[in-house]
């Protein structure tokens, strides 16, 4: 299978090729020319794999230059003891027509972990295949747990570099924690004083640059991606809504034939998009529900068909959605547009000069075929994290909790009693100021500092701590580096010694 770019000026490549790249040449997002199709009869032979072959199943659709045992050992590496359960995803069901899908079992308790901890096998892989003989140097914007997962992913992994940039007080304390103490002789973490899209900017500029990307090759170097704009990062997340609709099959909470819903809390696109690409791959999903916190850029896009970034940009609780300028929604907008790159390329072009861009009806219409969408002011986010405590004795974190507000306005306005998902992106003892302000009110959050309201909300729920989080507190920093965003080129340099 061939990758095109959405902008439709760059040579199609294979899907190694286009691991390596992460961002075409062109600069759009790299795409199968083709999209594959499960029949009813193979569908049902998905209910009965594990996770680790189901994933084998469904990278070998995309990634042909692949082989099978290839993809079998990577995928066995990748999903095993480093995850806490060996169901991998879990889904925790609190009701007839509810369930939550947990993604955050991996080792740094988010979900990208599902996608970064098979992403360095497949780019290394992707290295010989390709005959590279070149440091990949990953450059990475993060708006929370992208940077941890990649850290974590690439640590001490040969032949590469991971370079880390994330909004100095736009993350956590423990997302924060979890990047400056990192080990491994190969990572870089660079905390910017701006927003995740100025980080975002900052990387998609390098990426652009041809003269870097001349230094970079003479000094034997190429840049690649661990975000979701690279279709190596983006395509296992398929994996785990074909999982979810399997274990809801195999254990008759949903009937063959039988539609539901997705809930998924939403920043950069990538996570809802792999579930609207396993609609399209004939998964039996009804509506795609895309929650936003109060930087609601992407429900009034859904519901209006304009995307304008020109607003106020807000820190919220939940920090890995604090996010304007949503990357992956390229990928879609090709679709909506009938496959058309100048289209595309049109409206990129008017996203970066005038921040905005309009569609069409007809267009407007087509999106909302598959999606709705909807969100959460900070308030309300606390609401529902303690209404879902309190009625169902379920603990999310406040992008979960963004998704269950967003899920009741659902239900409020279509009275759709389908089965619905939601998806779980991380653990709540990521986030455990925005927790605690639910659980217990605002002064016991002011008296406590993040670690020890920590170990108070284990305590309180009687769980255990997550692997992943456990001694964080007391390990030793190793990352000081703080830029203004103007100094991320300058920065990438030292490290590189260019």
């Amino acid at each position: 299978m061939k990758y095109i770019s959405t902008r439709g000026k760059s040579t199609p490549v294979t899907s190694a090729q286009a691991i390596l790249m992460g961002l075409a040449p062109d600069g759009g997002l790299f795409l199968p020319e083709k999209f594959p199709f499960f029949l009813p009869e193979e569908l049902a032979e998905i209910t009965e794999l594990n996770y680790q072959r189901l994933a084998q199943k469904i990278l070998g659709l995309y990634l042909t230059d692949f082989s099978g045992d290839e993809l079998r050992t990577f995928t066995e590496k990748a999903y095993g003891e480093n995850f806490d359960t060996p169901e991998i995803t879990p889904i925790t069901m609190v009701g007839q027509n509810l369930g939550f899908l947990e993604l955050w079992h991996g080792p740094t308790c988010a979900f990208k972990d599902l996608a970064l901890q098979l992403l360095p096998h497949l780019l290394t892989a992707a290295t010989r295949k390709t005959s590279v003989d070149q440091e990949i140097v990953l450059l990475v914007a993060t708006s929370g747990d992208t940077g941890k997962a990649a850290l974590e992913g690439f640590k001490d992994v040969v032949g590469t570099k991971v370079i880390v940039f994330y909004p100095k007080d736009g993350v956590s304390v423990i997302q924060k924690r979890q990047m400056i103490t990192q080990e491994g002789e190969n990572t870089y973490v660079v905390g910017v004083r701006g927003n995740f899209d100025q980080a975002q900017a900052g990387v998609k500029t390098l990426f652009s640059d041809d003269n870097l990307d001349k230094e970079m090759a003479e000094a034997g170097k190429s840049f690649s991606s661990a975000n979701s704009i690279n279709w190596g990062r983006l395509v296992p997340q398929i994996v785990y809504y074909f999982k979810v609709w399997g274990d809801l099959v195999k254990n008759n909470q949903l009937a063959w034939g039988e539609t539901f819903n997705l809930v998924v809390p939403t920043g950069n696109f990538g996570n809802i998009l792999a579930a609207y690409y396993g609609k399209k791959m004939g998964l039996p999903l009804y509506k795609l529900i895309c929650a936003s916190n109060c930087n609601h850029v992407l429900t009034d896009f859904i519901k209006t068909g304009e995307y304008n970034r020109n607003r106020q940009f807000y820190q919220t609780l939940s920090p890995s959605m604090d996010i304007l300028v949503s990357s992956n929604l390229e990928r879609l907008l090709y679709e909506l547009v009938g496959q058309d790159h100048q289209a595309v390329t049109a409206y990129m072009e008017d996203l970066r000069e005038q921040g905005s861009y309009c569609l069409t009806i007809e267009q407007r219409a087509r999106l909302q075929e598959s999606f709705w969408a909807g969100f959460a002011t900070e308030a309300e986010t606390t609401s529902a994290l303690k209404e879902v405590f309190t009625q169902f004795k379920y603990l999310i974190d406040p992008h979960t909790a963004v998704g269950y507000k967003v899920y009741l306005d659902y239900l409020q306005e279509t009275g759709d009693q389908r089965l619905t998902v939601i998806a779980s992106t991380a653990s709540p003892f990521k986030f455990n100021t925005g927790v605690a302000r639910a659980l217990f009110g605002e002064k016991v959050e002011e008296s406590k500092d993040e670690f020890s309201l920590l170990k108070q909300l284990a305590e309180y729920i009687g769980i255990k701590l997550p692997r992943g989080l456990v001694g964080l507190e007391a390990k030793p920093t190793l990352h000081y580096r703080t830029i203004d965003p103007g100094a991320m080129e300058g920065t990438v340099r030292e490290i590189l010694g260019l």
